[in-house]
């Protein structure tokens, strides 16, 4: 199989990454991106010991988007500790973070349970001593997952349809988030189709050096949903990473067929609706509402270059008033801020973004990514949604 090769080369030095790197402004023993990413994978190339600094890099990609020579630092990055992995042990830790998907099947069978086995001390205790954090809360199981809900939605026969990819978090853990943007797409005339058969979108995964499970999992998503982009048929998500993923890192990690006509098709859902805003198709038939919130961009929203959609969307409802924090990374970065040792590197990044929303005065924060929602609820004390649920609950109050 033809593998992807980036050249190091390509990076000219110029530090721009280091600069915007919140890991190597929150810890001493991260040497940043370029050492860790290009200049480290020269001499990787030549032997393949691994950098023990680059186990502080949580992937946030801040460094691909300051790259002024487009060098992907974070796929270098990435694939240099999934080649670590393979002659080394992965801890029991990594796995149970990356295989998110497994886990909520289990607990889906006594989600209820699942909770109070996750939150009880005796719990807490055993996860910390296996390297996960006993302060980070871990995300609650939804007493039905977003499927199942689905299932029972009626929906009438329309001419423009729209599939959905939910994503391990929307269906598991925020169902609601999921149910809203079918609401908000049934507004607007779209008959919503959601394939089942779909899998983790693998963001857990590569992070944690997973890469050839993280492949499987692209190639069945993709041979899935390639199907539906043949039809022409747009692809919404509502999760950034499962968006970035699909749209971008499947390329840059492995090569599968017809890939970039998914990639193509896919849109994150604000994108997606202000593009039928700029269409003079979107329904902004909108109830006014009253409300003062803070938005934060998740890093792996910026790192798509499609701006902010879902403030933009929210800035046009009525009686919203919403300011973007613009107050750098939350720190989570997935499950990096879910391991004990990376705990208070993660809070210390984010600490200018809790700092940020506190000050502002506002009791709800939105955010486009469901792990961004959950640190700032934890750091910052608020409330939190998707930009998404503002939209669904204008269209209701009519």
């Amino acid at each position: 199989m033809k593998k992807h090769h980036y050249n190091p080369d390509s990076c000219t030095s110029c530090t721009a990454c280091v600069v915007h790197c919140p890991v190597t402004q929150a810890v001493r023993e991260f040497r940043g991106p370029k050492l860790a990413g290009p200049a480290g994978e020269r001499f990787r190339l030549l032997d393949e010991e691994y950098e023990a600094a680059l186990e502080y890099c949580s992937n946030c990609k801040n460094c691909d988007i300051s790259c002024p020579s487009r060098v992907p630092i974070s796929t270098l990055n990435m694939k240099a500790r999934a080649n670590y992995y393979k002659t080394h042990k992965q801890p029991l830790r990594d796995w149970l973070l990356s295989h998110g998907e497994q886990m909520a099947k289990m607990a889906g069978l006594t989600p209820g349970l699942a909770n109070m086995g996750m939150h009880n001390l005796l719990s807490k205790t055993v996860l910390k001593g296996i390297g996960i954090s006993d302060q980070m809360p871990l995300p609650a199981y939804a007493a039905a997952s977003f499927i199942k809900q689905f299932r029972k939605i009626k929906q009438k026969p329309q001419a423009d349809k729209v599939v959905f990819y939910p994503g391990c978090f929307v269906n598991y853990n925020q169902p609601q988030v999921g149910l809203d943007v079918v609401a908000v797409l049934q507004a607007n005339g779209f008959q919503v189709i959601v394939p089942e058969d779909t899998v983790c979108c693998g963001s857990p995964l590569v992070v944690n050096g997973y890469m050839e499970e993280a492949e499987a999992n692209a190639r069945k998503n993709m041979a899935i949903l390639q199907q539906y982009a043949k039809q022409g048929l747009p692809i919404i998500t509502a999760c950034t990473s499962c968006g970035l993923m699909l749209k971008q890192e499947y390329q840059e990690l492995f090569d599968i067929e017809d890939q970039q006509l998914v990639a193509g098709r896919v849109y994150d859902i604000s994108e997606f609706l202000l593009e039928l805003y700029d269409q003079g198709r979107l329904n902004t038939n909108f109830a006014k509402q009253a409300g003062r919130y803070m938005y934060h961009a998740p890093c792996h929203l910026r790192v798509q270059g499609i701006g902010t959609p879902g403030l933009e969307l929210v800035r046009m409802l009525p009686g919203i008033e919403v300011v973007a924090a613009d107050a750098g990374c939350c720190g989570i970065s997935g499950n990096y801020g879910f391991k004990a040792d990376k705990y208070e590197i993660a809070m210390n990044i984010g600490s200018n973004l809790f700092e940020t929303i506190k000050a502002s005065g506002v009791t709800t924060a939105l955010s486009d990514c469901g792990t961004c929602r959950l640190q700032i609820a934890h750091g910052a004390g608020v409330k939190t949604a998707h930009p998404i649920s503002l939209v669904r609950a204008a269209y209701e109050r009519k």
